[in-house]
């Protein structure tokens, strides 16, 4: 077994959640690499995964003490960074849409409904997008959300321009059709470690 990237100690979960400061910095720094991959595999870029990552640290080294059970870290620490890497797909969707010349600047501000449909919208895009595979998720948020040139996607994924072009058109595809059913909420991707029940915690 490899000693070297384990999960800290339950034993030394007590600890920190009872105030020691040294136990409590030992666990920070042992969740480390595990939370750096989590968020790797989750976000759609190394820049926003590195975002995701030290934001839970933060969250860990400030709120260790609402983690109901000491052996529930590493499902706690998924579901923050899978949170985080959302927040930020729901960012980009909405940064891309107030910056999409696509219709004349209207004349009056949108009514609150209308603000509030607009929210739901993004918030329905994002989870959907969130929903695709790792490969999917990525090459759509390049291509059609940051807008990044086809030739610079596929360069940073490691692709030819052939199959960066079959992989986004795959993600076109399973997030129109996931759009298209309004009334099934899709489904998180991946699912989350097991690891006992935490208490829920929202970004």
């Amino acid at each position: 077994m490899n000693q070297r990237f384990r999960w800290p100690d339950e034993q030394l979960i007590r600890a920190a959640q009872d105030g020691d400061l040294t136990s409590l910095t030992t666990v920070v720094v042992e969740s480390q690499p595990h939370v750096r991959k989590f968020a790797l595999s989750l976000c759609a870029s190394p820049q926003d995964a590195e975002d995701a990552a030290q934001e839970a640290l933060i969250i860990l080294y400030r709120k260790i003490g609402t983690l109901r059970a000491s052996g529930a870290l590493a499902s706690w620490m998924f579901r923050i960074v899978r949170n985080e890497c959302l927040r930020q797909v729901r960012l980009l969707v909405s940064r891309r849409e107030e910056t999409t010349p696509d219709m004349p600047e209207a004349e009056t501000e949108p009514s609150a409904e209308e603000a509030v449909l607009r929210r739901q919208e993004v918030r329905r895009i994002s989870a959907a997008i969130g929903a695709l595979p790792r490969d999917q998720r990525q090459v759509l948020l390049m291509r059609d959300v940051q807008g990044l040139p086809g030739r610079a996607v596929a360069q940073a994924l490691g692709l030819s321009n052939a199959a960066m072009k079959s992989r986004l058109h795959r993600a076109r595809t399973t997030l129109r059709r996931s759009l298209e059913a309004p009334d099934r909420a899709p489904a998180p991707n991946p699912d989350p470690p097991a690891g006992g029940e935490t208490r829920p915690w929202t970004p």
